[in-house]
């Protein structure tokens, strides 16, 4: 683990003082806009962390960078996906859930510039800063895929719930599929919610046996992972449920290729030293992309070797620059990227940056609490909850590696009110507390 620079009372006054003078610690650059803290993303974890901070610093104080018109809450994506809900109930306007008091800078960030403290726009724009929270979310890479994105345009059997614009084709293709191979994958690179893949894959195997189609179906999961779920528990539960249901499940296989006009998908055999190809025919294919960091991060001296922001797990504060943060996807914090994460990150970043805009040392520590969801049926759900060491950190006093209608319903209902009306107005740390009370105290 890296050694984190501690920030001194010299530096933190230095900072305070450009903050006044509007211009950058090293003097190269002059800012139109200065902030005490500046949010480089909108997403889950930088709209909670703009409202963790503007009531506090004021008006004109914090700033969020973002281009998109529209809040998604994308783990609402396997449900539009399996007809379950509509693409417009998991989005907001971005005006509308960020803090009144809060600058909203709808622009790209393109360049980091940590030494002058300065982040730069899409439109030439920069923008200096006090602190830096950087919390960009995850890049999709379909065009990583030869025959993708297009593949999308020409044939509707292809479909994808990671993305707006193909993740209201899922249903209409499951709808017109009549028998077939259906393959659903996992790319080979960190994805945001790693259970997501499975998910709709077991909606659809719902839908399919609902609507008398599954004996004419075989259902594929292609996955680059050596293993279904990276928790025992959890996993055990899962091969359960995919023997069960007559589930084809192939390890370290990733699409390379999608050939719409012969409908067929390639897959590269990852233990396979000479790169052996696999072609499939498929009736319905859902596509996981390839992931990263967003390229102007990957891009900038921010990131470790593998192209996330380089932070320290347990505090979330950068290695080398004591005044940047990170929350969510983008960080190199080795635990699954979902919002559950980013809620839980988002109360141990309010104490450490507060911690450090005081003149103290980051000292709360994040255990790597995450939770997944694992929808299994339009009515059951086993809810995973795990932290760094991928062991079971459960909520509920009862086997959550369980199916559950009560879960269930937690993920359709009651987790998008807790999301929209909580914790993007910055008062949802994960349920800590909660798991504290329901085991009358004892450690969990």
């Amino acid at each position: 683990m890296s050694t984190l620079v501690p920030l001194s009372r010299r530096t933190f006054t230095v900072i305070r003082q450009s903050s006044r003078r509007g211009f950058s610690t090293s003097g190269s650059y002059h800012s139109k806009k200065h902030y005490q803290l500046l949010v480089v993303g909108g997403g889950s974890g930088g709209c909670a962390t703009a409202a963790k901070f503007a009531g506090r610093l004021g008006k004109g104080h914090v700033a969020v960078i973002d281009p998109s018109e529209m809040h998604y809450y994308q783990p609402m994506w396997t449900l539009v996906g399996a007809g379950l809900k509509t693409l417009q109930a998991s989005g907001r306007p971005m005006q509308s859930v960020l803090p009144s008091s809060c600058d909203w800078i709808k622009d790209r960030a393109v360049k980091f510039d940590p030494d002058s403290c300065m982040v730069t726009t899409a439109s030439g724009e920069q923008i200096g800063y006090d602190y830096l929270v950087v919390a960009m979310g995850m890049q999709l890479n379909y065009s990583q895929i030869k025959g993708l994105p297009e593949a999308f345009r020409v044939d509707k059997s292809v479909c994808s719930n990671y993305w707006s614009e193909t993740v209201t084709q899922t249903f209409p293709a499951l709808e017109a599929l009549q028998g077939g191979n259906a393959i659903f994958t996992f790319p080979n690179t960190p994805i945001k919610c790693a259970g997501a893949p499975q998910k709709i894959m077991y909606l659809a195997d719902h839908y399919l046996r609902k609507a008398g189609k599954r004996d004419k179906t075989n259902i594929i999961y292609n996955t680059s992972l050596g293993v279904i779920f990276g928790v025992k528990k959890y996993a055990e539960r899962l091969m359960d449920i995919v023997k069960n249901r007559n589930i084809e499940v192939n390890y370290r296989r990733s699409l390379v290729e999608v050939r719409p006009d012969k409908k067929e998908a390639v897959f590269v055999d990852l233990d396979s030293p000479e790169g052996r190809t696999e072609t499939y025919q498929y009736s319905f294919l859902h596509v996981t992309p390839p992931m990263s960091a967003p390229d102007p991060l990957r891009q900038s001296s921010l990131v470790n070797p593998d192209g996330y922001l380089d932070v320290n797990k347990e505090t979330l504060q950068h290695v080398k620059y004591p005044n940047i943060f990170g929350i969510g996807d983008c960080t190199s914090v080795p635990t699954s990227k979902t919002a559950a994460a980013a809620a839980a990150q988002s109360g141990i970043l309010k104490k450490n940056l507060q911690a450090v805009m005081s003149g103290g040392k980051a000292q709360s520590q994040y255990d790597g609490y995450t939770s997944c969801p694992l929808l299994t049926g339009n009515n059951k759900c086993i809810l995973a909850e795990f932290d760094f060491a991928g062991q079971p950190l459960e909520t509920f006093p009862i086997d959550q590696g369980k199916e559950r209608r009560l879960m269930y319903h937690m993920k359709k209902d009651f987790m998008p009110e807790l999301y929209w009306n909580v914790m993007l107005k910055g008062n949802w740390n994960g349920p800590a507390l909660t798991r504290k009370m329901l085991h009358l105290g004892l450690s969990k």
